[in-house]
């Protein structure tokens, strides 16, 4: 593979992020990590969740008067009647509130938030070693006094 860059003023290679070049290696490592955490129990939890989500009438009768009262919120939006848009907000709280009430949807929530987190945790492992390994490689404690 050829690399694609320039020099810049400095004399040093300059890429454009589009044309930079992701070692085969390090893709498939990426790549490992994603089906490890696409397999994980976390994930596993937050697909059973969403399936019985899906099959709650009630709970799927509830999203859909949410989503038809967002589209009546727009048309009185357009209408310019305040009134209505005001009424129809009080009315989705309420609806949001019993959606929110409702223990099943809670545990899909539950999982969304462990997967976040899960996510999170890895990119910060990730983040922090790398900083590591530039900061030793680099031998740099502190910033350079000037850049030119």
């Amino acid at each position: 593979m050829r690399e694609k860059g320039r020099i810049n003023s400095l004399g040093m290679m300059s890429y454009d992020t589009k044309d930079l070049i992701i070692r085969d290696d390090i893709m498939a490592k990426a790549k490992e990590l994603a089906e490890l955490i696409s397999s994980s129990e976390e994930v596993q939890q937050y697909q059973k969740a969403e399936e019985k989500i899906r099959d709650h009438e009630h709970v799927q009768s509830l999203i859909a008067t949410l989503k038809k009262r967002q589209k009546e919120i727009v048309a009185f939006e357009s209408f310019q009647n305040p009134q209505m848009v005001a009424k129809i907000e009080k009315e989705m709280e309420a609806i949001q509130d019993e959606i929110d009430s409702i223990p099943l949807v809670t545990e899909f929530q539950q999982t969304q938030s462990d997967i976040n987190y899960l996510l999170q945790l890895v990119m910060s492992v990730i983040r922090d070693t790398v900083s590591e390994k530039i900061n030793v490689v680099a031998g740099a404690d502190e910033p350079p006094s000037s850049c030119g």
